[in-house]
């Protein structure tokens, strides 16, 4: 399908930021940024609670905005805006799930090391801070780049190729720089378990 005089005239108005142009397009295209984070979140069978639904339409968004509507600008108009927002939402989406699940990823194994029991379903704001806080004093007890490699790994969810460009080390040093890092968080959380 191609695109709509109606949405082109919608991109048109958002490019120019024109008034109100922002909040037009938010309106035509809440409804499916929702049905794409529900969508994608019950194919991988993950239970969204509402403000987790809320994040991963405001990451949509902010992709759409970030550098100056970078996305916008790159639609040729060879589908239906929808469809190409589809396809932009799916991989927003999908990008944020795999980082989240990194980060809890990270969060459980350093804190099984240390010792401490995740109870997911019913663990209170205080012992999940608390965790959080262990995780972090794990990592800062890591040289700077060993630190950096973690964050962006686990936390940030880059690629080792992402990690190479940014950090500046050959790709192949990615992987044991991690494995180095991670005997380091054991060494230090086994350490403070016992203490």
């Amino acid at each position: 399908m191609a695109l709509s005089e109606i949405d082109r005239n919608l991109l048109k108005r958002c490019l120019g930021r024109k008034p109100r142009a922002w909040e037009d397009f938010v309106d035509r295209f809440m409804g499916l940024v929702i049905h794409v984070v529900n969508h994608t979140a019950g194919c991988r069978s993950i239970r969204l609670s509402p403000q987790d639904r809320e994040d991963l339409c405001a990451e949509v968004f902010l992709a759409i905005v970030r550098d100056d509507f970078q996305l916008l600008r790159r639609f040729r108009g060879q589908s239906s805006l929808a469809t190409y927002l589809t396809v932009v939402a799916r991989r927003v989406v999908v990008h944020q799930m795999i980082q989240r699940k990194n980060e809890l990823r990270l969060a459980q194994a350093t804190v099984e090391h240390v010792g401490i029991a995740l109870d997911d379903a019913g663990s209170d704001v205080e012992a999940r801070l608390s965790d959080r806080d262990e995780v972090q004093r794990l990592i800062e007890g890591l040289g700077d780049s060993e630190a950096e490699v973690v964050r962006m790994y686990h936390l940030e969810g880059k690629s080792y190729q992402e990690i190479s460009t940014l950090v500046g080390m050959p790709e192949n040093s990615v992987g044991p720089t991690l494995s180095r890092a991670r005997q380091k968080m054991r060494r230090a959380g086994a350490d403070s378990a016992t203490s």
